[in-house]
């Protein structure tokens, strides 16, 4: 990838679902934000040395839903099965000039069937696949050379492990760098029998980021800091649970169990880890329910068992409630422009820094969160090479 002077960084978006459309939205929201405002809600740092939100455009997506693709960004990301709070209404989002591309199915989409073989989950109509007899998949690399990408996002259906992949080397044949943010392990780790995806990027001279992304402040986040309290001040932990619900397609998708390995492990991980006896600890982390009427809305139920002085109980319950799709943008807004610094500084390969800040299963699991966001300042300033 060619390093440019040009401010604008240009992304395309894998899966035009809630949270891209909190992006794009943000975007919009966000287009006044000056360098010298340092404390603004819902953004972590209003400049990121020195490119503010308003410098990303998004300039291709690729989704597979009959009422999103041929679309103006713009408009796509209000079509159904889309529920993602309104941040900017409809008739005041300006037109994006870039489009929703048809993107490969694979396995984005899948159905279950019975011992008869009758069909009793059947995600294809929930999101509204297109008809491959119908519609033919677009060419992922040339979009993404056509429209000068830079960046490329993840942000697929949970368990999309092969289409993650096609959309992975489709970054690599287009020279764009790569933030995964869904729980598919490609640049934390290497799976038995995969490629070793990070070794490609360095040899392509391109920088990625990932796996699977934190909200700025949703369960994972609040259950590792609670989590690492009880250590801090010697309570021991016992057993855990973290039990989540929700109305959105990420809900729905998550109904069927075969598709939750990596889920479950990337949440989990993420707790465990804070504790130098994780491996002792009952824990049990993951999706509950699918609950149509939330809609976008997530509510969590965090239970922690430990034990204190003198042998005594010590139980702590939590409930969370959000907007669950912007929850995760503004994370995705940083991590955009904190690759491109990677790109201008000719950094390559796997960013650490800002990986285990933002992402629930990094290479690097960081003892606290506190010391993860010194990091991505200290990669931010340039004190921190990666």
């Amino acid at each position: 990838m060619s390093k440019t002077d040009n401010r604008e960084i240009r992304v395309a978006i894998a899966g035009l679902g809630n949270v891209a459309a909190a992006i794009v939205m943000g975007i919009e929201y966000y287009k006044n934000v000056k360098q010298e405002e340092k404390y603004q809600a819902g953004l972590i740092n209003a400049s990121v040395g020195g490119y503010l939100p308003s410098d990303i455009k998004i300039v291709a997506a690729f989704d597979i839903a009959t009422t999103k693709i041929g679309k103006d960004i713009s408009e796509a990301i209000y079509a159904e099965p889309n529920m993602c709070h309104p941040i900017i209404l409809p008739e005041n989002m300006p037109k994006s000039n870039a489009l929703c591309y048809p993107g490969p199915i694979s396995d984005g989409c899948y159905q279950t069937k019975d011992s008869k073989g009758k069909i009793i989950f059947d995600t294809y109509n929930y999101f509204k696949a297109y008809n491959e007899k119908d519609v033919k998949p677009s060419n992922i690399t040339q979009v993404l050379l056509d429209n000068k990408a830079q960046i490329l996002v993840n942000l697929l259906p949970v368990g999309s492990y092969q289409a993650s992949r096609i959309y992975a080397q489709a970054a690599l044949d287009a020279n764009c760098a790569l933030i995964n943010g869904i729980p598919e392990f490609i640049v934390s780790e290497q799976v038995e029998g995969d490629r070793d995806w990070v070794a490609e990027f360095i040899k392509k001279g391109l920088p990625c980021a990932g796996d699977d992304i934190k909200s700025q402040v949703g369960a994972t986040i609040i259950h590792r800091t609670l989590a690492k309290l009880f250590l801090d001040r010697g309570v021991i932990v016992n057993d855990t649970y973290q039990l989540n619900i929700g109305g959105n397609g990420d809900f729905y998708n998550m109904k069927s169990e075969e598709r939750l390995t990596t889920k479950r492990k990337s949440k989990t991980s993420a707790v465990t880890s804070v504790l130098p006896y994780g491996d002792k600890v009952g824990c049990r982390i993951g999706p509950s329910d699918y609950v149509p009427f939330l809609g976008d809305k997530k509510i969590c139920y965090i239970r922690i068992n430990g034990t204190t002085f003198g042998g005594l109980p010590l139980v702590c319950d939590m409930k969370l409630r959000v907007e669950d799709s912007p929850n995760s943008a503004g994370l995705i807004i940083d991590l955009i422009r904190q690759t491109r610094l990677a790109i201008d500084r000719g950094i390559v390969g796997r960013l650490d820094s800002i990986s285990s800040f933002s992402f629930k299963h990094p290479h690097i699991q960081p003892s606290s969160d506190f010391e993860a966001k010194k990091w991505v300042q200290e990669y931010i300033e340039g004190k921190r090479e990666r």
